[in-house]
């Protein structure tokens, strides 16, 4: 079974899949004219707008664009941001960090592309606004095989391939710090989350708008603390980055492939740009315009991975708390010896200078960043369970996917690492490829919307899109907005 798993794995994350990501992102960068930073200003203002009906009062379809940012942070940051860029150092040297930052840049591009697809293409269903990447597929590309594809494999992945990994990161933590059995951390998960998830979209996105921004503030500034500790070390830090990206550096110059590889694969499970997850938040929000939700989905990359990886990227390489594997054998460095590779370099690193609390808080951070995660992908396995049901809704498959998921929380918390995030990155591999190709056949629409966007700010106009003017096929929820 594990030859099959490291198989279909090596199938999935091959080279290919790494270029398709930077080469689509970086033609969309080039295509639409660097949005992800001509639009930072819109990026932030638009925040904190959104969540109204017509009339004013607040929407009870759908969510407001804050709380649609959080529900789609919820869902990047997790482990990714403590384990996975610890993974991806300790597999490809400290310059995986750059190609960390390449992919959230050019990243931020697609995940515009994808958001306002998931805007453009919702559609109301249970009471509430639904979309995603299997809904843009059927009704953008008539593709109803290539969108049933998605839904399945996003369903297994979110539904039960990516909830053990999140809890498997959180079960080394608690153990590693508050000695807590693998057991007693899966009950109390399951626990808490059925609570939550049974109250569908609404309290999911309550209880993220509440806890994420709680969470990375935290982080960051503990972070930041760290950095002004070793501000004299910036520089050098910089330099090792890059040398070791570029093959300069004499112990990392031999990895630099490894490095761009899982620089590019831990960058893509942290911020899910492009993997097809975050249009499933983006379309629950209630706006004006498609592209109003697109340019907050393309901030939220930039928080994940620019603030939050880097955070720990730094903690980590101050210090020197980390190993780095030889990819023919052994370690190129080997700092911590008993060490197990993922949160327990964080863990180390912050203990460097909080020797008291620092475990702790790693442990703590980490367990709120994959709780919440779990949430998000709870979110988006529901959403897929409502495209797959059609009009009526299944409520033996709804409440199949909440056992499903409950369960591959508990079965992560007692299992080993590698295991769960081999079978993670297969189901986040599968999801990035058919997205992809997806938004790559539809960015044409998000072109035309983004030019409708311009020209209404240019008239110093709050801009609202009117499908008349398009006539987008299956666009039907804003036909309204005349």
């Amino acid at each position: 079974m594990e030859n099959i798993i490291n198989a279909i794995y090596n199938i999935v994350w091959s080279d290919a899949l790494v270029y398709l990501c930077m080469l689509s992102g970086l033609y969309f960068t080039i295509r639409f004219k660097f949005p992800q930073i001509r639009y930072i200003k819109d990026m932030i203002t638009l925040l904190f707008k959104g969540g109204k009906s017509e009339d004013g009062s607040e929407s009870e379809k759908g969510i407001s664009s804050f709380q649609a940012f959080s529900l789609a942070i919820s869902g990047r940051v997790g482990t990714g941001n403590i384990a996975g860029v610890a993974t991806a150092i300790g597999m490809g040297g400290p310059g995986a960090v750059f190609w960390m930052w390449m992919i959230a840049i050019v990243g931020s591009a697609s995940a515009i592309i994808e958001a306002t697809l998931g805007q453009l293409y919702k559609e109301v269903k249970d009471g509430q606004y639904r979309g995603g990447p299997a809904f843009y597929i059927l009704k953008g590309l008539n593709n109803k095989p290539f969108a049933w594809a998605f839904a399945i494999v996003t369903v297994l992945s979110t539904g039960f391939l990516l909830p053990s990994v999140q809890s498997n990161s959180i079960s080394i933590a608690l153990e590693s710090s508050f000695n807590f059995s693998p057991i007693t951390t899966g009950l109390c998960l399951v626990f808490f989350l059925a609570i939550i998830i049974i109250g569908g979209v609404k309290r999911i996105s309550k209880v993220a708008e509440f806890v994420v921004p709680f969470m990375a503030g935290s982080y960051i500034l503990m972070a930041i603390v760290i950095i002004g500790f070793n501000i004299s070390q910036i520089p050098a830090i910089f330099s090792l980055i890059l040398d070791s990206a570029f093959g300069g550096h004499a112990a990392f110059g031999g990895i630099v492939g490894t490095a761009i590889s899982w620089g590019v694969k831990r960058g893509i499970y942290s911020n899910e740009a492009g993997q097809g997850t975050a249009p499933h938040a983006a379309a629950a929000a209630a706006v004006s315009h498609p592209i109003k939700q697109g340019l907050v989905q393309g901030f939220s990359v930039y928080v994940d991975t620019l603030f939050v990886c880097t955070a720990t990227a730094f903690m980590i390489l101050f210090t020197g708390m980390y190993n780095v594997e030889n990819p023919a054998g052994g370690f190129i460095v080997q700092n911590l010896p008993n060490a197990q590779m993922g949160p327990e370099f964080t863990q180390y690193a912050v203990s460097q200078h909080f020797p008291n609390i620092g475990s702790a808080f790693v442990a703590l951070a980490l367990t709120f960043f994959a709780f919440t995660t779990i949430m998000a992908y709870y979110y988006i396995a529901e959403t897929n369970i409502s495209f797959i049901s059609g009009k009526r809704k299944n409520t033996l498959l709804l409440w199949g996917l909440r056992i499903l998921i409950l369960v591959s929380t508990y079965v992560g918390c007692v299992t080993t690492a590698k295991d769960v995030w081999t079978l993670g990155d297969i189901g986040v591999g599968l999801m990035a490829w058919l997205n992809i190709i997806a938004i790559i056949f539809l960015h044409g629409k998000v072109y035309k919307l983004m030019q409708d966007y311009d020209s209404q700010k240019k008239q110093k106009i709050d801009p609202k899109f009117n499908n008349s003017l398009y006539q987008f096929k299956n666009a039907n929820f804003w036909n309204k907005h005349d």
